[in-house]
């Protein structure tokens, strides 16, 4: 039986502020380290539940986060960006999918740095209507290759926007936010027992978990920051201007919809004023 963990930084137990999230930042090396031991709770909780392969996609930021020498030596890793997947890298065959140290969609009250893909471009995503952020997109991604998500770990917030998303998913809550950059932790070796524990019973339950699919045709829309942003976007061929900061986008599948989305944030950064 074959696991994908995707792995976040902002959901992990312990980690509450940008100084724990950047190369540059004072506290990132403890949170690396976090980060890790919360990836091997769940890589030893699936193989007790029965995993025979798992694979690790580093998926924050530059995605050279993770230790590797201190990673479960069962596992692969992939690290570094860009990646054509982006943060579901790796995806296709697999059995199911964990989704560690996630956090919610921009605009979220009381999430632990909410945000969506890029916290400087985007404001919200809508998919055929709904809002959704990097948990609901990567799991539609997941969901386009026949891959359900079985455990979502981060704060109350994400795990409450896990449950209301997707059918019989594990959770683990590691910590409740108080406001954008601060939050009631559990301790951190509480967090990586839950975790652990809720990996195991995700792979001996996995046959009742469904993948999330968005069924097609598929329309894209962004509201980006500022306007200057939409202007950039609105020169790709086929993304329509629909007001002063949405664009939108029609396609047919998930995986057009999703490197669309990355193109128009990557292009849309362009215009963040340094």
């Amino acid at each position: 039986m074959k696991i994908y963990i995707s792995a976040d930084i902002e959901g992990i137990c312990g980690v509450t502020d940008i100084d724990h999230t950047r190369r540059e930042g004072k506290d990132y090396d403890t949170a690396r380290m976090l980060m890790t031991k919360e990836v091997n709770a769940a890589v030893q909780g699936a193989f007790q539940g029965g995993a025979t392969e798992i694979v690790v996609n580093d998926s924050h930021g530059s995605m050279i986060n993770l230790l590797i020498e201190e990673l479960d030596q069962r596992v692969s890793i992939i690290s570094g960006s860009p990646k054509p997947l982006s943060m579901v890298q790796g995806i296709q065959g697999n059995d199911a999918a964990f989704f560690i140290g996630y956090h919610s969609k921009a605009g979220t009250e009381d999430a632990v740095m909410d945000h969506t893909y890029h916290g400087r471009v985007v404001h919200t995503i809508r998919v055929n209507g709904m809002e959704l952020g990097e948990l609901g997109i990567n799991a539609a991604l997941a969901g386009h290759f026949g891959v359900p998500v079985a455990l979502v770990a981060g704060d109350k917030k994400t795990t409450e926007e896990a449950t209301a998303l997707l059918n019989d998913v594990e959770i683990v809550t590691t910590k409740e936010g108080i406001g954008r950059f601060a939050a009631r932790n559990i301790h951190p070796a509480v967090a990586r027992e839950e975790i652990r524990k809720k990996a195991q019973e995700a792979v001996q339950n996995i046959g009742r978990v469904r993948p999330y699919v968005v069924p097609p045709p598929l329309h894209l829309e962004m509201d980006v920051l500022f306007s200057n942003m939409a202007d950039r976007i609105a020169m790709i061929p086929s993304v329509e201007r629909v007001s002063g900061r949405r664009v939108a986008y029609d396609c047919k599948d998930f995986v057009t919809l999703y490197t669309m989305m990355r193109a128009m944030t990557l292009i849309a950064s362009t215009a963040i004023l340094k």
